[in-house]
């Protein structure tokens, strides 16, 4: 019996397509390197940010991605709160990196993937490709909520002293929650659209 040398298993290539593909919660085909409007699907984004923990997975309950994603959207104006909803909906197909590796010279290569990834997400839901400062603020605004409620007390500062946290307190949803959520907040927005 020959022994396998090779471990990895190698797929045809795609053709027209570069580099390789995921398979995505609905069974479709996503490549990560060569990311198009027409293969993103709001199932899966809902899908995959729910089950996504924010911080790496070292807050102290489970936190999600969508649960973080559908809150920032009722902090902005209505006119950005589909861009807010779907702020991280790249980390979807390639995962929440922590800050201080995301933002490496080491990984500048992950963050044109993810600009990448986000160009498609912004056609796919026709929202302009520049983030929005009402979500960018809130999404500093949520990281300073979500830092006092889901973080046990930091050994330093996360340089948030002068951030103004919401008053709202964190639910800590369940993944299916956390989705259905989120799925409903897309609705909804689409529906005033």
């Amino acid at each position: 019996m020959e022994e396998q040398s090779n471990i990895e298993h190698a797929r045809e290539p795609a053709p027209g397509r570069k580099g390789d593909w995921i398979q995505t919660y609905t069974g479709k085909q996503f490549w990560p390197i060569d990311p198009r409007a027409e293969d993103v699907d709001i199932v899966d984004i809902a899908h995959a940010l729910s089950q996504l923990c924010r911080f790496t997975g070292h807050s102290a309950s489970f936190y999600s991605v969508a649960e973080h994603s559908f809150a920032t959207s009722y902090m902005v104006p209505d006119k950005d709160a589909l861009w807010a909803l779907l702020h991280d909906a790249s980390e979807a197909y390639l995962l929440d990196l922590a800050k201080p590796v995301k933002m490496c010279k080491e990984m500048s290569g992950y963050r044109v993937l993810e600009d990448a990834v986000q160009a498609a997400v912004c056609e796919h839901f026709n929202i302009p490709k520049e983030m929005p400062a009402s979500v960018k603020e809130a999404d500093l605004r949520m990281l300073a909520t979500e830092v006092r409620d889901v973080m046990c007390p930091p050994p330093a500062s996360w340089g948030l002293e002068d951030v103004i946290p919401y008053t709202m307190k964190v639910q800590c949803m369940q993944p299916l929650n956390a989705k259905r959520a989120f799925l409903s907040r897309y609705a909804e927005l689409i529906k005033k659209a």
